[in-house]
């Protein structure tokens, strides 16, 4: 099992960013899919997460209205838009198979920093 997370960087606060999760090695359309992100000196926390059809869990409230989570099951590959950032938004953003607690594959993580 591959996850391979893209799309972070430096950016302003009130900027965008699309994160991608490149799924491989298992049937990516069967499985329920999550993102969490840790900031520095924290532990995880769990972001969003999307049923295997594409239906959506939900949101932290943190980011709740801001961020949009999809997915292309043709493409193997989770997305996560993320709108108006914020600095305490900044964390390495990671792709998890199955729910956050599932002890399935995580992903690399891309690092995201808001910052002027």
């Amino acid at each position: 099992v591959q996850l391979v997370a893209s799309g972070g960087g430096l950016v302003q606060p009130g900027g965008s960013l699309r994160l991608s999760c490149a799924a491989s090695g298992f049937t990516f359309a069967n499985y329920f899919m999550t993102w969490v992100r840790q900031a520095p000196g924290m532990g995880l926390e769990w972001v969003s997460a999307m049923h295997s059809g594409g239906g959506v869990v939900g949101y932290a409230d943190s980011v709740k209205g801001r961020f949009t989570i999809s997915r292309d099951n043709a493409k193997n590959t989770l997305y996560l838009q993320m709108n108006n950032l914020k600095p305490e938004d900044t964390a390495v953003y990671y792709c998890q198979q199955g729910g956050m607690h599932s002890g399935l594959a995580r992903g690399q993580g891309t690092q995201v920093t808001v910052s002027s």
